[in-house]
C-alpha cells in the first residue's frame, strides 16, 4: 500500500522492535524513513533495509535529540509523520523501588516524549500530519509490581490526548497505539526479569507473558505495525485522540 510516497517519518527507538517494523512498514508505503536509538549497528540495519538515516541518539538528553531532530531535517526535510516509540520497563515491588529506577523511566518514557513533540510540532501542525505516541494496555490501567512503568505510560496516554485536542484544528492528528505484551526486546528483558526473580526457564516465563494478553500468545510486531499504518493513512484523519489497543482482549 504506497500512500507515503515524499513522506518524511521520524521514528524513535527505531533501531528494534515496535520501531524497527514501524520502519520498515513507512518505508515500504514510500516514505523517507529517519532512525533514532541508543546503538548504532541496529540502526544502521534498519537503514540499510529501508534507505533511511540512523542517528545514535540518547532520547533522555534533550540536546541530543534536537541535534537528532535538525540532522533528519537536513537530510529529508520537513516532518510529516513522527512516532515517539523510544521506552523501558521494569517490574519490581513499589517498596523495592529506588529513585533511581523512577527518575530513568520516567526520563525516557515521558519526559522524552515532551522533548520530542515539542521539537516535532513546529512542522506538524498541518492537514495530513501525523504524531504517533506508541504507549501501552499500561496507560490505560494500574499494574502490580510496575508502578513506575505504568505511571508513565498513562502519562504518555495524557501528552497524547491533551495535543491531540490542543492541535485539532490544524490539521494533525495525535493518537496513541497502547499494546500489551508484544514479542520483542523488551519482552525478551522481563521474561528475563521472571526467570531471574522464579527460577523459572525463560520460555516458561514468556509464556506467562503470553498468558496475560488476552488471546493467550503474544502480540507480533506486524500487528503493531499494521494500527500504526491505518493511524498514518491519509483516510484517518477523523481519528484524532485515540488509544488504539492492541492486546487480544485483555481490555475488553
Amino acid at each position: 500500500m504506497i500512500f507515503a510516497t515524499g513522506k518524511h517519518a521520524l521514528i524513535t527507538g527505531g533501531g528494534t522492535g515496535i520501531g524497527a517494523g514501524a520502519a520498515r512498514a513507512l518505508a515500504a508505503a514510500g516514505a523517507k524513513v529517519s532512525l533514532l536509538g541508543r546503538r548504532r549497528e541496529p540502526l544502521e540495519a534498519v537503514a540499510a533495509e529501508t534507505g533511511g538515516l540512523a542517528i545514535v541518539c540518547d532520547v533522555t538528553d534533550p540536546d541530543a535529540q534536537a541535534r537528532a531532530f535538525a540532522e533528519a531535517r537536513e537530510a529529508f526535510g520537513p516532518l510529516d509523520i513522527v512516532i515517539l516509540n523510544a521506552g523501558i520497563g521494569d517490574s519490581r515491588p513499589f517498596l523495592r523501588t529506588g529513585r533511581d529506577s523512577w527518575n530513568a523511566i520516567i526520563a525516557t518514557n515521558l519526559t522524552a516524549l515532551f522533548d520530542g513533540a515539542q521539537l516535532a510540532l513546529p512542522d506538524l501542525q498541518a492537514p495530513g500530519k501525523r504524531l504517533i505516541i506508541v504507549a501501552s494496555v499500561a496507560g490505560l490501567k494500574g499494574g502490580a509490581m510496575a508502578a513506575p512503568y505504568v505511571a508513565s505510560k498513562h502519562g504518555a496516554v495524557g501528552l497524547t490526548r491533551s495535543l491531540a485536542l490542543e492541535f485539532a484544528r490544524t490539521g494533525l492528528t495525535v493518537n496513541a497505539i497502547c499494546p500489551s505484551f508484544v514479542d520483542t526486546p523488551m519482552v525478551d528483558d522481563s521474561a528475563a526479569r521472571i526467570a531471574n526473580a522464579t527460577g523459572k526457564g525463560i520460555d516458561e516465563a514468556r509464556q506467562l507473558l503470553a498468558r496475560a494478553n488476552g488471546n493467550g500468545r503474544l502480540i507480533t510486531v506486524d500487528e503493531v505495525t499494521h494500527a500504526i499504518l491505518q493511524l498514518c493513512h491519509p483516510d484517518a484523519g477523523g481519528v484524532n485522540g485515540a488509544c488504539v489497543t492492541i492486546d487480544g482482549g485483555t481490555s475488553a
